[in-house]
């Protein structure tokens, strides 16, 4: 039996799913299975360091050869490995009626025989199931099994005419998908089973949904995309209930069937995810990070960045980072391959945050093999030095919040703009300045999460509770450093808007009742204080006069104390050339404030200056930022790195040793890939603080493969890094 329980109150009108945990169980896994204290989960679930997929097409029975899949997986030292056996296509041979068989399959049993294999090298096997899609012969029998779009009518699957779309929330999943997995567990009992595309393909009106969510909240299915709609709000709420219902029902039939398996959810990330990501952190006894490539504009530390959002709830649990060989495109070419250099940079930057490297294959035929060798250089590495890549905690003292709320019911339609980009801006201007920093989640605000931190960021964070705040005002009363920017704390966590900020105590302004924007033109001015001197927050800017400001301006009135290093100079034409000057007296309110609160310190920017950062990525901005984080830090950084180039950096500690890794991403496609070429960068000068009880036995570089000379003053390590191709990873081994 689960040991959570879901209940639905009435709050304000509104009906709110809760999901409670008793005692310190994780919800699905019994507390034996929990290392009290760790944050770890026993049993398998942490072994496995290096991770394969093999992805069977239809046509894979009898035409592929799984000797050459097992050969190759003992050389890149696979611990663990998915492989696909049903949902949309079976591979092995079911006996339950309408779960579709291969064409291909006739006697043989594709899936059960390479996961023999498998586990006669010690691998752990999860089986992957697909939900998302079924053939006519299910439609026929169960019509109402289907998605229905917002206009009455039944999907048809948009790539393939002969499948269609499944509804995630009724019986398809809820009954057939679950006799599936019963049957896959029972057969073969893999240790777990991943689900593809298993939360559905966008909202259904099917008779099922209409039904449920009726019966849920009293109204019918809303059609629009406004979080402040009742009947929206209402099945944004439903819909995750919905979704951990079935979660639950999975984890609780596959466990009946072997206590040692889980139900391991295709979920999670970032702000933009549609689960709790809490509940998900609580829920999961291991996550797959699926951002299998970058596409569009996208830097590479975007794998990273997934890594650290799943950490942010997963804490010490394994989190595995699945990445493809493909280029990744919205027309989805999933037969070729991407640059060798490209695949390097994207696995090794999640290494460097923790991502346990999963590659991902879709066909068991391999088509274009040039991806292999990349990977298995990459693998065999990785397995060389697994000792230093089983972290214990990362020793980074700056959290960067995320927040779902703030996605879910302030930016709506418009969240990537609104919420992500801001985030994405702050994240940017982190890697510039080489901070070594973490993701936070803004329901984990409590004083066990965010105790390693000294300073807190919230990149436009504008929904969040009266509990939320208050959080956070005791974290700068004991010493925390605050940075935030333009609405940040206006709204209330149901994205309702506040006569003042949530923080203006903290923030020393309050709401003066309106927003600009988009504006032209518009800059920020540099002030001195009472004694002639410019404020650290403009370190690096002081000869400028003036910097660009954000697009966006929050009118705010300064209240109580506080330093005020800009001033908004306010939009004025751009054109006619002729006109380009501000106005007499254009001089507007305060563009940043500066203050101490109790033993902490507070930067509030009342512009949008991180989102305004992403579009442009204006230099001052990015010393902006970085200012901002380094006063309100106020003390010596775990790692300092200098030298020339963009670097993202991490630091952990493990059981005998720390680690610094240090990926090169000075690239002419940094930004939109795929990297032709690997830049090597010249000398970097590197420090590391040391924690006070530990001595030093060793420092090497793990890719050079050598010792390297350091100094040790005061408890700091001091070295020279000479060169970085792609990655570089200092090790400190302890007596």
């Amino acid at each position: 039996m689960s040991t959570r329980r879901s209940f639905v109150k009435q709050t304000a009108g509104l009906t709110v799913a809760c999901f409670v945990g008793s005692g310190s169980k994780l919800w699905g896994l019994a507390a034996s299975e929990v290392q009290e204290g760790s944050g770890k989960v026993a049993g398998w679930y942490d072994r496995p360091m290096r991770w394969a997929q093999v992805g069977f097409a239809e046509d894979d029975p009898g035409n592929y050869d799984p000797k050459f899949w097992v050969d190759y997986f003992k050389r890149l030292h696979i611990d663990a490995v998915t492989l696909n056996a049903g949902g949309a296509v079976a591979f092995y041979p079911t006996k339950i009626p309408m779960h579709y068989r291969s064409k291909w399959l006739g006697n043989m049993d594709t899936f059960g025989d390479l996961a023999k294999s498998c586990r006669a090298l010690g691998m752990n096997v999860v089986a992957r199931t697909d939900a998302h899609a079924c053939h006519q012969d299910v439609y026929d029998a169960h019509p109402d099994w289907i998605a229905v779009d917002e206009h009455g009518k039944k999907r048809k699957h948009p790539s393939d005419p002969d499948y269609w779309i499944t509804c995630a929330l009724g019986p398809y999943n809820f009954e057939f998908m679950t006799s599936v997995h019963e049957e896959i567990m029972k057969m073969y009992m893999p240790d777990g089973i991943f689900t593809n595309r298993w939360a559905g393909s966008g909202m259904c009106f099917c008779e099922h949904c209409e039904k449920n969510f009726h019966e849920f909240s009293g109204m019918a299915l809303p059609h629009t995309l406004n979080p402040q709609d009742p009947a929206r709000r209402q099945y944004l709420v439903w819909h995750q209930k919905r979704l951990f219902e079935l979660w639950t029902l999975w984890n609780d039939r596959i466990q009946k069937i072997n206590p040692n398996a889980s139900y391991i959810a295709n979920a999670g990330g970032g702000a933009l995810s549609d689960l709790d990501m809490k509940t998900v952190g609580e829920l999961a006894p291991t996550l797959f990070a699926d951002r299998q490539g970058r596409t569009g504009v996208m830097a590479p530390w975007a794998n990273g960045k997934n890594g650290k959002e799943y950490r942010a709830t997963m804490g010490s649990k394994a989190i595995v980072g699945i990445f493809s060989m493909g280029l990744e495109d919205k027309n989805r070419w999933k037969d070729s391959v991407t640059s060798d250099d490209e695949i390097r940079l994207w696995v090794m930057d999640g290494v460097a945050q923790g991502l346990r490297p999963w590659f991902t294959k879709f066909d068991a035929k391999v088509i274009d093999p040039r991806w292999m060798p990349v990977v298995e250089e990459l693998y065999k590495w990785h397995a060389a030095n697994e000792v230093y890549l089983r972290n214990d905690r990362p020793l980074a003292r700056v959290g960067l919040v995320y927040s779902q709320q703030t996605a879910t019911y302030y930016g709506g339609e418009n969240a990537h703009l609104k919420v992500e980009d801001p985030s994405l801006g702050y994240y940017q201007a982190l890697v510039e300045a080489r901070i070594p920093f973490e993701m936070v989640h803004d329901h984990l605000l409590d004083k066990e999460h965010i105790s390693q931190f000294k300073t807190l960021i919230l990149p436009n964070i504008a929904a969040l509770s009266t509990t939320q705040c208050k959080r956070l005002e005791e974290f700068v009363e004991a010493g925390g450093g605050l940075v935030a920017t333009y609405e940040t704390s206006l709204y209330d966590e149901w994205g309702v808007r506040r006569n003042d900020f949530g923080l203006s105590a903290l923030f020393g302004v309050h709401y003066g009742g309106k927003t600009e924007g988009p504006m032209m033109n518009s800059y920020l001015s540099l002030n001195k204080d009472s004694s002639g001197k410019y404020h650290p927050l403009l370190d690096g800017i002081e000869d400028s006069v003036r910097i660009i400001n954000g697009i966006n301006q929050t009118v705010v009135t300064p209240v109580g104390e506080g330093v005020y290093p800009l001033q908004v100079v306010p939009t004025y034409p751009d054109l006619p050339m002729e006109e380009v000057f501000p106005r007499a007296g254009s001089h507007g309110q305060v563009g940043a404030v500066v203050r101490q609160v109790g033993k902490g310190r507070v930067v509030y920017l009342s512009g949008d200056v991180d989102r305004t950062f992403w579009d442009t990525l204006n230099f001052d901005q990015s010393k902006l930022l970085r200012n901002a984080v380094l006063w309100t830090t106020n003390e010596a950084a775990p790692l300092v790195v200098k030298g020339k180039g963009v670097l993202d950096v991490s630091i952990w500690s493990q059981q005998n040793s720390m680690t610094a890794h240090l990926v090169n991403l000075t690239n002419p496609m940094m930004m939109k890939g795929p990297v032709r070429e690997l830049i090597p960068i010249s000398r970097q000068e590197v420090s590391i603080s040391l924690p006070s009880t530990r001595r030093v036995k060793r420092v090497h570089l793990l890719v050079a493969g050598q010792d390297v000379k350091y100094t040790n003053e005061g408890g700091v390590i001091r070295l020279e890094v000479p060169s970085i191709l792609l990655h570089e990873v200092v090790a400190i081994d302890f007596a």
